[in-house]
């Protein structure tokens, strides 16, 4: 299976926020946000891998800054990372000034997705191969976020997350 660059499953979404997307504040639903979220990396992950895909974990999200009513928000999803089956997408949340045009970083997200047959087995995915600054530092990290869920979730044992160890214990072989 061919290596993919990041760029290949570079997935872009804009929305308004409506009255309907709002809380009694008049910020957007954390919940909308989510589902917006849920989509765009949906769509990135099957970009990657050319499959079906389902939302295994939402691994993390920042609420950083509330989003007002009437907002454009545009969400950038990209693979940070290919394992097996599995991939880890980073979304990036940006809002629009709506006079000036200029974008400012509201929120972020990690998801991971799985390539599934039609029983709901894992397919494999392509490998990826991250090219800019930022891309190879979410690729390197990706490795630590996923070993660290996997003890979390009983999958693996501490002493076996080289990568972790690598970070925390140095000087430990």
């Amino acid at each position: 299976m061919k290596p993919k660059t990041a760029k290949e499953s570079l997935t872009i979404q804009t929305q308004i926020v409506m009255p309907n997307d709002t809380n009694t504040l008049g910020n957007l639903f954390g919940g909308r946000l989510l589902q917006w979220m849920d989509i765009v990396a949906s769509i990135t992950a099957h970009r990657h891998c050319k499959r079906v895909v389902v939302t295994a974990s939402v691994n993390s999200v920042a609420f950083n800054n509330p989003i007002n009513h009437s907002s454009i928000v545009t969400l950038e999803s990209k693979v940070s990372r290919a394992f097996t089956s599995s991939m880890e997408i980073f979304i990036d949340v940006w809002v629009e000034d709506h006079v000036t045009g200029k974008k400012m970083k509201c929120n972020e997200a990690i998801y991971t997705f799985v390539a599934v047959d039609q029983n709901g087995s894992p397919l494999p995915v392509p490998a990826l191969v991250p090219e800019t600054d930022e891309e190879k530092q979410r690729f390197s990290s990706a490795l630590r976020r996923r070993q660290l869920s996997l003890i979390l979730a009983g999958k693996m044992k501490p002493e076996d997350a080289t990568e972790l160890k690598a970070l925390f214990a140095p000087d430990v072989k």
